[in-house]
């Protein structure tokens, strides 16, 4: 897989909040960027992910959240942070209200961050 998709010239993989911690030889060989649903490092790591993270924000009575857009390296969630934006967690949210806010930013921040960092990166 690598060697085609470097015969196709793949230089930015776009991962998309892609949950498995992504083998070595991948990381190595091109770079990728993906999102979090949280503000890492808090809730961040194996096993946190969709509402496990935006239950946990709440539990813990967080006064915000958000996500983070980031770098892949060989750690979950451990990559140089290239964009976080924050949103409130109010008392009466529910881990399905926040996830809705954390979409929203999603969908406003994620593509304008990928082509930034293509800009700065050409």
């Amino acid at each position: 897989m690598i060697r085609e998709l470097q015969r196709r010239k793949i230089d930015l993989i776009v991962l998309a909040g892609f949950l498995w911690l992504v083998p070595p030889e991948f990381v190595d060989a091109f770079t990728m960027i993906n999102i979090h649903p949280a503000l890492l490092p808090a809730y961040g790591g194996k096993g946190m992910y969709g509402s496990l993270v935006h239950e946990s924000v709440i539990l813990n009575k967080e006064k915000e959240s958000g996500i983070t857009i980031h770098l892949v390296n060989r750690e979950y969630d451990k990559g140089e942070h290239l964009l976080q934006v924050k949103c409130p967690v109010f008392q009466d949210d529910t881990p399905e209200t926040l996830a809705a806010k954390i979409h929203e930013l999603e969908y406003k921040y994620f593509p304008q961050a990928i082509e930034d960092y293509l800009n700065q990166n050409s």
